[in-house]
């Protein structure tokens, strides 16, 4: 199905769409079944990927980035999904970590850290989930403690995007255990720290080439200098201040999967028949299609919206909120609908059809639950005058 251009893009834009193309065409398509039977990418791909500028690419020129904004960041999430791919966790290594560091850090860190991770020789990863904690970001147990020169990080993450490749982590503790959200602070851990150490790929019913684990971190020491922010107690404002982006991110991904599953079913419709006659001859099939693509239409006109606000600083947090909601629920719906459509096949592992229904479940979990969005919504809805 001919995709809309969006209006937030350019000419440079279309060839950097080509460049990615290009790239998960060449490098990740043809090696998705690996990177689900190992459950992470090559890491060779993160090296390849820094070469053709696909990391980093928003993240100024002085620190080795591409010197883009948000939307080359999205032009290449499209172009991943458009292949099928959820094992690659550059978006979150680029667009959410790479961030963090360019938004908080010192001057020392940045020339540190983000050149490398631009390149690819550095993987980075955040840690925010605790075994119990999940969404209650207040409630983590993690501590960072200060002893002189150097604080003393020990707890345990979970379900940690890159976390098994991962060189470098931006890890959320409690610097001050007694205080909530005021306690928390965001502290960068290399994993080659002494005490750090991670446990193995965990096993997902889907995105399952997408490397995820668990990390322990058992008095693992590093320099008071690694603290992310002029000072403690900063790290909760600093997390509810990326989020958007993040949030945004995710959306991206869902709009291109719908946008992509539609293509895919469009495509077995016209192919496979039944009763002597194309399925796409039964009237079920062309109504269930007209809702599929007017869903994909709907969520990519809210996406273009949010896209164009968040490039001109003006993306809030609700809204966000109302993205990350509507397009994760229409695309666990659109997908579920289109592999109705394919009928026995589309529960065979063989069709990216049964990976894109197992994969796109998590998408009303992570970077915030649907509940939580809602929760988020509700705060800023008005109350009526007089009540």
């Amino acid at each position: 199905m001919p995709a809309r251009r969006s209006p937030w893009m350019n000419q440079e834009l279309d060839d950097l769409r080509d460049l990615a193309r290009t790239f998960s065409e060449k490098e990740i398509k043809p090696n998705i079944e690996t990177f689900i039977k190992n459950k992470q990418v090559d890491r060779e791909l993160w090296n390849k990927g820094g070469v053709q500028g696909l990391l980093c690419i928003s993240i100024p020129e002085e620190f080795g980035g591409g010197g883009g904004d948000f939307r080359h960041e999205a032009v290449i999430v499209e172009e991943q999904a458009k292949v099928g791919d959820s094992s690659w966790g550059a978006a979150l290594h680029s667009g959410i970590v790479a961030h963090y560091i360019l938004a908080y850090g010192t001057e020392e860190q940045k020339v540190q850290w983000l050149p490398k991770l631009a390149s690819g020789e550095t993987v980075g990863a955040i840690a925010m989930t605790e075994p119990g904690t999940g969404s209650d970001l207040q409630g983590i147990k993690t501590k960072s403690v200060r002893q002189g020169d150097e604080y003393v990080v020990n707890g345990a993450k979970t379900f940690i995007t890159n976390g098994v490749q991962a060189d470098l982590v931006i890890v959320a503790a409690k610097t001050n255990p007694d205080e909530e959200a005021a306690g928390i602070s965001l502290v960068l851990v290399p994993t080659d720290a002494p005490g750090f150490r991670r446990g193995s790929a965990l096993d997902k019913i889907g995105m399952k080439g997408q490397d995820t684990c668990e990390l322990f971190f058992d008095d693992v020491r590093i320099p008071a200098a690694n603290l992310l922010g002029p000072e403690e107690g900063q790290g909760f404002l600093q997390l509810m201040n990326q989020l958007p982006q993040e949030r945004l991110i995710v959306a991206v991904g869902c709009v291109a999967a719908m946008e992509t599953v539609l293509d895919w079913t469009l495509e077995y419709v016209h192919t496979r028949r039944a009763f002597d006659r194309p399925i796409w001859a039964f009237q079920n099939t062309k109504h269930k299609l007209a809702e599929v693509a007017t869903e994909a239409r709907v969520a990519r006109s809210f996406l273009d919206e949010c896209i164009e606000l968040h490039i001109k600083g003006e993306l809030d947090i609700p809204t966000a909120a109302m993205l990350k909601l509507w397009t994760s629920e229409r695309a666990g719906k659109v997908v579920d609908e289109c592999l109705q459509l394919f009928g026995g096949y589309g529960y065979m592992e063989e069709y990216p059809i049964a990976r894109a229904f197992t994969d796109m479940r998590v998408q009303r979990i992570y970077a915030g639950t649907s509940e939580i969005m809602k929760e988020i919504i509700s705060r800023t809805l008005p109350v009526p005058a007089g009540v």
